[in-house]
């Protein structure tokens, strides 16, 4: 798929598209964050909140950029913004209220979640136990628990499209733990 094919098909909420543009563009994205932070664990929630923005607001991307520039602008942004909040955080405790979000569709399952429901329960629990803890917690919280995006958001208290991309690269990197077992 070419990246101005998976754009537009993108802007036209295909997940597939959504994928191919997450798994395109992750480690830029990453490695870009893991020079400005110098902590995994920023860098990899700046970069989850950079994909969740770039699919809410795909629609606005200008084609006269190059997608990764945008991409590398708005995770930029989100750290200066994350910067500014820890600054002026002391007695501050208003929330965003803008509960718009990019709703990304998909009915059928990925490859992943074959792979995932095909495994024997023990050997995949002994698998997820190789993950980080926030992706423990999420894995167990959409498929053991069985919740919602939404009950997932409330109880992680995070927006929708950061469970999401989370949920997206936990499997990812669950479905690359199965393979090489």
């Amino acid at each position: 798929m070419e990246i101005k094919d998976a754009i537009n098909k993108a802007k036209n909420n295909n997940q597939i598209a959504f994928n191919f543009l997450l798994d395109t563009y992750w480690s830029d994205v990453y490695a870009f964050q893991l020079k400005r932070t110098l902590n995994e664990n920023d860098a990899e929630d700046i970069t989850i909140q950079t994909f969740s923005r770039a699919f809410d607001k795909i629609s606005s991307y200008n084609e006269n950029y190059k997608f990764k520039t945008w991409l590398i602008t708005i995770s930029k942004n989100i750290h200066i913004d994350l910067i500014r909040k820890q600054k002026h955080a002391i007695g501050d405790t208003s929330k965003d209220n803008d509960e718009r979000y990019f709703d990304i569709v998909d009915n059928s399952p990925t490859p992943e979640d074959k792979i995932i429901t095909e495994q024997n329960l023990a050997k995949l629990l002994r698998d997820i136990k190789k993950l980080k803890p926030h992706y423990q917690e999420i894995i167990n919280l959409r498929y053991f628990q069985e919740l919602s995006y939404k009950e997932i958001s409330e109880h992680l208290n995070e927006p929708i499209n950061n469970v999401k991309v989370k949920l997206l690269r936990a499997k990812k990197l669950l479905a690359a733990i199965i393979t090489k077992s």
